[in-house]
């Protein structure tokens, strides 16, 4: 099988190298559909924590900085962050009980659960039918 090499870059004299602290973010939230779950105020917040995290994905950036950076209203970025939550995307701890801010940790991304229907074993005459072939 012959592989195309990877497209050549608009300005390779521009290539990006990392210096000093750096974000990075897994591709399967790209390819798993993630981004589109969360929503653009979810995936810009965690853009921002990702930049912003330490080498273990922890970073401490209180929800009024996050909506100064983000140009984004307290409340927006409240429901972002539990978006980011209710898809185990990150975790959080308060500084103190019932407090907002405090310590938040990008997670690995969540395995996507595969459907009970993707499991299923089809035979060519399942799949016909489902295409709108009929036998006589």
């Amino acid at each position: 099988m012959n592989q195309r090499p990877p497209p050549a870059a608009p300005r390779p004299e521009l290539e990006r190298r990392p210096t000093g602290a750096f974000g990075w973010l897994d591709a399967t939230l790209l390819h798993d559909g993630w981004l589109a779950e969360v929503g653009p105020h979810a995936a810009a917040t965690l853009v921002l924590l990702a930049l912003a995290a330490d080498r273990r994905g922890v970073s401490f950036f209180s929800r009024e900085r996050m909506a100064a950076v983000l140009g984004m209203s307290r409340h927006e970025v409240g429901l972002a962050l539990q978006r980011l939550l209710d898809a185990d995307l990150v975790a959080h701890r308060p500084w103190r009980a019932g407090g907002g801010d405090g310590v938040w940790q990008l997670l690995p991304v969540p395995m996507r659960q595969e459907s009970a229907r993707s499991r299923q074993a089809l035979s060519a005459a399942d799949v016909l039918r489902s295409l709108g072939f009929h036998s006589p």
